[in-house]
């Protein structure tokens, strides 16, 4: 397919993975404090084969889910969206993760705008949502300088290195 997203500011450009991206991919996730904030399901550490593996998967749906955030000419984050199904078949979650050395630039809240933007014009979702564990104010805000709103605090709801945590739950709806 080659999509591409572009950043107004030129700071980004989304695109989807490719095998290339493989090493930059295990060198760029492979970070405890990017671990602590994302599910269980992402290995830590996080290996080439981990990333050929994840990158094959991505590859291999019938249209762009997983997009690589791009900077300084490398794959230093991601970003994409699970579609549910059933009576959710029209709401999809969304998830995240950049390399420390760019946290704090307006990265991510401007690739979250850029995959919204996408996933409402070209999908069928007319709902996306996203949680965040209770110690991350950082993607709370994150969020919500997308548009997303905190809509429940899910109480107990997740373990997360062996402590029970709240995960704060917020969405967007598309108008």
């Amino acid at each position: 397919m080659n999509m591409e997203i572009r950043d107004e500011r030129e700071r980004f450009l989304l695109r989807e993975w490719t095998l290339a991206d493989v090493d930059s991919l295990a060198e760029n996730i492979s970070n405890i404090n990017i671990w602590n904030n994302v599910r269980d399901g992402l290995p830590y550490p996080y290996t080439r084969e981990d990333a050929g593996t994840y990158i094959r998967v991505t590859m291999d749906k019938p249209y762009v889910q997983d997009f690589a955030i791009v900077a300084d000419g490398k794959a230093v984050g991601g970003i994409g969206f699970i579609p549910l199904c059933d009576v959710e078949r029209y709401s999809a979650e969304l998830g995240y993760w950049l390399s420390e050395d760019y946290w704090n630039k307006g990265i991510m809240s401007e690739a979250i705008r850029r995959v919204v933007d996408y996933v409402f014009r070209e999908t069928d979702i007319i709902r996306l949502f996203a949680t965040v564990y209770e110690y991350n104010p950082a993607s709370m805000k994150v969020l919500e300088k997308a548009g997303f709103t905190k809509q429940a605090i899910l109480r107990k709801a997740a373990v997360k290195n062996g402590k029970v945590i709240d995960m704060h739950y917020f969405d967007l709806v598309k108008d």
